[in-house]
């Protein structure tokens, strides 16, 4: 079972157990955090899409840490102009591991009621 979130502006492709990396969120270390915008889940080949959004569905997952991500370079550099500047940025993140992946209860309707006291 499998679904696909959108978190800080991406979607995620997110599975029971999994870490995955999110951007920063504010949120301590050890505490839970619930992600309702959950766009599509996948039950055993049983695909269920949202328009834009699963209705009731929802990902629980805990904090594990927050950090910061390795150093990328940026060199920007003009040809005969001898302008040359270098910058670093380190992104900040936060560990997340994915606890489960709950689907919205089927609400039974007042026929499918009638049929069971029917038969």
């Amino acid at each position: 079972m499998y679904a696909i979130i959108e978190a800080c502006g991406r979607q995620y492709k997110v599975e029971e157990g999994m870490t995955v990396y999110f951007e920063k969120l504010n949120e301590e270390e050890g505490k839970k955090v619930t992600f309702y915008k959950v766009v599509l889940i996948s039950n055993n080949g049983k695909v269920e899409v949202g328009t834009p959004v699963v209705e009731g569905a929802k990902v629980e997952g805990k904090v594990v840490s927050n950090g910061r991500g390795k150093k990328v370079l940026v060199y920007k550099y003009k040809a005969k102009k001898n302008e040359r500047r270098t910058r670093g940025h380190r992104q900040d993140y936060t560990k997340v591991e994915i606890t489960s992946i709950k689907t919205a209860a089927k609400k039974s309707t007042k026929t499918e009621k009638a049929e069971k006291v029917e038969a």
